[in-house]
């Protein structure tokens, strides 16, 4: 009974270790309102180096149209 209950406590560690170990794919699409301007970047962050999702993000924020100088707008999807 006692070795169940020390391996049980293990098991949860592992799991969260293997969440830190999977990637977090990032697809980023960048469009512009006004003209037809559309592009999309892939990127995959570890959750242990998060903020480098959090700068390349800010970055991506504020990027405007080539053509028609207007602010481009940023959708994200995510995959776990």
């Amino acid at each position: 009974m006692e070795i169940d209950n020390f391996h049980s406590g293990l098991g949860s560690s592992k799991r969260e270790l293997n969440q830190e170990a999977t990637p977090i794919q990032v697809r980023a699409i960048i469009s512009c309102p006004k003209c037809e301007y559309k592009k999309a970047f892939r990127n995959q962050f570890y959750r242990k180096d998060i903020e480098m999702m959090v700068v390349s993000l800010k970055i991506f924020d504020w990027i405007v149209c080539d053509k028609c100088g207007d602010l481009l707008k940023l959708e994200l999807e995510f995959q776990l």
